[in-house]
């Protein structure tokens, strides 16, 4: 199971908007689907999705409450805060899903709903 180093290391690098950073947690083949968009394949590919992205949002901030494993399968959940571009500020309940190779993620998939973030502002 990831340590507690592991788990700071990529929300840091999420909450910094750090594309690179986040796929270095990821294998060279790693699958990637955020929410219901469609699957990214390899590491560039991840890294495009991502960093398109961090530039939809001002910022974000993940609170992580649980992981657990099971197998080779590790799931965590939390809640993120985005900032939106417009100043405005959105938290939401997430569960991610990894399929882990050794200390990188080989399959990551993120189940929240971000539709509040892009919202009109009330």
């Amino acid at each position: 199971m990831p340590t507690q180093d592991w788990w700071s290391g990529l929300f840091a690098a999420i909450d910094a908007r750090d594309a690179d950073g986040f796929v270095a947690h990821l294998t060279d083949d790693a699958e990637f689907r955020f929410a219901n968009h469609p699957a990214a394949r390899g590491r560039e590919a991840v890294r495009a999705v991502v960093a398109g992205f961090f530039g939809t949002i001002a910022g974000c901030r993940h609170r992580l409450i649980r992981t657990w494993e099971d197998g080779g399968d590790v799931v965590c959940q939390g809640e993120v805060t985005y900032t939106r571009l417009d100043g405005g500020i959105v938290t939401v309940p997430f569960v991610n899903v990894f399929e882990m190779r050794g200390d990188r993620v080989a399959r990551y998939l993120i189940y929240n709903d971000v539709t509040p973030v892009y919202a009109p502002a009330a």
